[in-house]
């Protein structure tokens, strides 16, 4: 099973052990595309640091995080687990898994990135700021950027298992599974269910639907359940305890659609 994850907007602060060695991370075959992001962007918060706070759009208040992309080559770096924090990464817990779950964790947990592409959890990296929505200059918009890269490197990461997708919007756009791998992808949405005047009205809730997923996935990778495609995923998810409602393509080279259902928002 391979797991797409976003990352988050919040990051930990980069740690105290060696700079970035490029080389070291995951999808080596990302290696080029990685560089060239990271040299454009380190330039544009060295060289104009309105620009940049324009370009990442941030707000005047978080004009420090360019200081981050400044240092990226020599800051200190930790696993990108403990790098990205946020709702989903505080309900995915991945300090507080066992032996066995960590280990599953490390095999099968893609986080997407503006920056990288997309790294596993145990790669180490510094602090940055740089969304998959962000415009660079000479690179274009980011989610275009990644499209030929990861066509490239994807479908071997897959390979021919599971692929539970819970990547927002954005960062899906930086690559939409095809053909055989899409047969055996399944996306996530999970709907907040309540009646009002005797009426079930259904809604989209952004905190808590990362929250939900965090602890979707914890729930898997604690169970060791090994779902070989969408419906088997299902089963499993029913089995943990979740209200799951599928919806198979409609036609060949489609991906699952599945609806997780919740009562309550925690």
């Amino acid at each position: 099973m391979l797991v797409l994850l976003p990352p988050s907007e919040g990051k930990a602060a980069s740690g105290r052990g060696a700079p970035l060695k490029p080389e070291s991370l995951s999808l080596p075959g990302l290696a080029d595309a990685r560089a060239a992001v990271l040299d454009e962007l380190v330039e544009l918060c060295v060289a104009d640091e309105e620009k940049a706070r324009e370009t990442l759009g941030l707000s005047e208040g978080l004009r420090g995080e360019i200081a981050k992309n400044v240092e990226l080559r020599t800051a200190g770096t930790r696993p990108a687990g403990e790098i990205y924090t946020g709702v989903l990464y505080d309900a995915l817990d991945l300090a507080s898994l066992d032996t066995a779950a960590r280990r599953r964790a490390g095999k099968s947990l893609l986080v997407f990135s503006g920056l990288w592409g997309a790294v596993r959890v145990g790669d180490r990296i510094p602090s940055y700021r740089c969304s998959m929505g962000v415009k660079l200059p000479g690179l274009g918009a980011l989610g275009a950027y990644w499209r030929a890269p990861m066509a490239e490197v994807m479908p071997e990461a897959a390979g021919d298992g599971l692929v539970l997708d819970l990547r927002s919007s954005a960062y899906a756009a930086a690559w939409k599974p095809k053909g055989a791998v899409a047969e055996r992808t399944a996306s996530v949405r999970v709907l907040h269910s309540q009646m009002v005047d005797g009426v079930e009205k259904r809604s989209v809730v952004s905190h808590f639907n990362k929250a939900t997923k965090g602890r979707m996935v914890r729930d898997l990778l604690q169970s060791g359940a090994r779902p070989s495609g969408p419906a088997e995923l299902v089963d499993a998810l029913r089995g943990l305890g979740y209200v799951v409602e599928a919806e198979a393509p409609g036609r060949p080279g489609r991906p699952w659609a599945l609806d997780v259902v919740v009562t309550e928002i925690h």
